[in-house]
């Protein structure tokens, strides 16, 4: 898609207004709708890194009022996939370059470990049953799901975790990397999911053992092994290389 792709091309399902015959949506449904499908583009390219998002174009194209989208974007904005300039508008964000990739697994690798073994020593069993829910989920829709909704499920599986450690600094460290959907938008893919999914059963597995130990063990590989697949999406190895979305492979995931 040219860099004026962020009107999408294509028509939405969702009427925002009152049909014939028909009653008016819930605006909180409709934005959900609204916001699955930008980032859905968003994450698989569709949308340019650094492209214009044109609100007028978009409300033409789904067929819905401004409103929903621009509820949908500063959604977005806050998860750091777009960017507002006074005057300008929104923009896809930029992709990330490797210095920024590299700076991010090493903020998760010091985190995240420590967040999981909390967790594995202070979950309620209501929060463990949660992480079981999620990982059946995941594992249920891989493949079936659109590549925006594993995106979110897996974002949501680690921050769970990061939730149930106990340290609220670390958990909210985490939450304000604004890293883990970018990392969607380096290597999009539908169906290479399997491995990321093993690990976090494995990692969920330690988890229900109450092995924090085991589960820091299992999180550090997780996480390295997903910067080791998301390496081969780099073109080369300078630092201003940046991560093409449609590079050939496997999905990266988190």
């Amino acid at each position: 898609m040219s860099r004026e792709k962020s009107d999408l091309g294509h028509g939405g399902p969702w009427q925002d207004g009152d049909g014939e015959g028909g009653a008016r949506r819930r605006p909180g449904r409709l934005g959900d709708s609204v916001y699955d499908t930008l980032l859905n583009e968003l994450l698989s390219g569709s949308i340019e890194p650094g492209s214009r998002i044109m609100i007028d174009r978009l409300s033409r194209s789904l067929g819905v009022s401004q409103s929903p989208i621009r509820e949908a974007l500063l959604r977005l904005e806050a998860q750091g996939l777009v960017t507002k300039t006074h005057l300008v508008g929104y923009r896809a964000a930029e992709m990330m370059s490797r210095r920024q990739f590299e700076e991010l697994y090493e903020m998760r690798l010091l985190l995240e470990p420590f967040a999981v073994s909390g967790c594995a020593r202070l979950a309620s069993e209501k929060q463990i049953g949660t992480l079981e829910h999620m990982t059946s989920e995941m594992k249920q829709q891989s493949g079936r799901g659109s590549y925006a909704s594993f995106a979110q499920q897996d974002a949501e599986f680690h921050e769970f975790i990061a939730s149930c450690g106990g340290n609220s600094l670390v958990r909210d460290s985490l939450s304000d990397l604004h890293g883990h959907l970018h990392l969607f938008r380096l290597h999009f893919n539908n169906q290479g999911t399997s491995e990321a999914l093993r690990e976090h059963e494995q990692i969920l597995a330690a988890i229900k053992e109450r092995n924090a130990e085991g589960a820091a063990a299992l999180m550090k590989r997780h996480i390295e092994n997903s910067r080791d697949r998301l390496l081969k999406a780099f073109a080369n190895g300078s630092g201003d290389a940046r991560i093409s979305p449609a590079t050939e492979g496997a999905v990266e995931e988190s």
